[in-house]
């Protein structure tokens, strides 16, 4: 039985919006807790921007910021093995 919907299965950005003086960082483990939670196939920018709809006119809500930060896309380091890699350090 799912707790919340398809975008937050188990309701806890929806609750981390409910919790009265949530923290910033209370938010990026909530928010780790939900990705983690996800199933592999779901497009998680996607959900993202659906849950930034969803809970946007909450401005000052921390947990705004931080799905916001999660849209951000990471620069994976490119590992450079062997002789070339020794060789531009």
């Amino acid at each position: 039985m799912m707790k919340g919907d398809y975008n937050d299965p188990k309701a806890l950005i929806r609750e981390s919006f409910n919790i009265e003086g949530i923290k910033i960082e209370e938010c990026r483990s909530i928010f780790l807790d939900w990705a983690l939670s996800l199933p592999n196939d779901v497009d998680t920018t996607e959900t993202i921007s659906l849950l930034l709809e969803k809970y946007g006119d909450q401005k000052e809500h921390p947990m705004l910021l931080t799905l916001k930060e999660g849209l951000i896309k990471t620069v994976s380091p490119i590992r450079r093995g062997g002789r070339k890699g020794r060789m531009l350090n």
